[in-house]
Formats: C-alpha cells, structure tokens, sequence
C-alpha cells in the first residue's frame, strides 16, 4: 500500500513538472503579447483562442500578428464557403432556404477573395515605409471591411421565423464565427496600422 501510494506521489510530482514546463502552461512573452493585442479587439477569449498556437512564429510582431490573424480568417471562411456549398444540395430545402444558401454561398466566395488579396498585400509590402505602407495597409483594411460585410449579408439572408430550423442554425453559427474572427482580424490590422 505505502508503495503504491510512493509511486503515485512520484508520478504526480512528474505530471506537474512536465505541465510547468510546457509552452502552453508558461507564460511566454509572445503569449503575452497576444493576450495584451487580442484584449483590444471585440472578441478577446476568441482572438486568444485562434491565435495563441501560434505564438512561436507571431513573437512579439505586430505585422506578424495581423498576419496571422487574415490567415486564420481566411482558412475559416474557406471552409465555412465549402460548408455553406454542401448544403445546397441537400434535399428537402424550402424554396426560400435554397435562396438564401445561394446567396450565403456568393458573399462567402467573394469574402475568400477579399481575404486571400488581404493575406497577400499584407504579406508582399515588403519593407514598405511611411506613404506606400499605408495604402498597402488601407488597401488591407478596406477589403477586410468589405469580407466582414459580405459575411454579415449571408448571415442576414436566414433572417426570419419562416428560415428557423436546423439549415438557418448550423450556417449561422459558422458564418457568425467567421465573422468575429473577421473582426478580430481587422482590429489586430488596424493596431498594426496605428504603429507604423
């Protein structure tokens, strides 16, 4: 009995000094940087959440960040574009629900192409400096604005008591999350935008 007991104290002991250090337990200056950014944003547990394995790469950059952060966004409206897409051909949709996934499906694809120019002027301006940063940057801002508005009109395409069911509930949650991380991503641009 005492040696089980041994034994279990020791593996115990061994759990916790393996959890102290591990990267996701400490408390690194990157993470904490990513907390302190994320803090600003309209989402901060969601913004940690979707931007803390990265860490290692973001360090302490402020671009890097916000890159990131449109990758992020991007790959979710990527799959929530093919979602939305399979639930086209379900059978058994109402009329109004097969409009409206149409639609949902337009807004989404023009949200990825926003996003994907996004990744790519934040990613190719270089060392770009003063005047020609900034327009790479608003150039970022405005088509992260117009995704984030293309998302919210799919999402308001399922308006109404008459679209209620499980169709107007599983696209929603997925475009509304899209749509926060969206935000995310162009408060952590516009934080990037303000330092420069």
């Amino acid at each position: 009995m005492a040696r089980t007991s041994l034994i279990f104290l020791l593996l115990s002991l061994l759990y916790i000094a393996c959890q102290a250090r591990s990267p996701t337990a400490a408390s690194s200056p990157a993470s904490n940087f990513i907390k302190a950014s994320c803090s600003a944003t309209q989402y901060p547990a969601l913004c940690v959440q979707s931007l803390a394995a990265y860490a290692p790469s973001i360090q302490q950059s402020p671009r890097q960040l916000a890159q990131t952060a449109l990758s992020v966004s991007l790959d979710r409206a990527k799959s929530t574009q093919a979602f939305v897409s399979k639930m086209k051909s379900f059978t058994g949709l109402k009329k109004r629900e097969y409009d409206a996934i149409k639609d949902c499906i337009e807004e989404m694809t023009e949200s990825v192409d926003r996003l994907s120019k996004s990744v790519k002027e934040l990613k190719n301006m270089g060392q770009a400096k003063g005047q020609d940063l900034l327009w790479h940057v608003r150039n970022v801002e405005t088509w992260v604005s117009a995704a984030l508005t293309d998302e919210n009109t799919c999402v308001d395409g399922f308006a109404g008591r008459s679209m209620d069911g499980k169709v107007k509930d599983s696209i929603r949650a997925r475009v509304i999350n899209v749509a926060q991380v969206t935000s995310i991503a162009l408060s952590l641009v516009n934080q990037f935008a303000s330092k420069q």
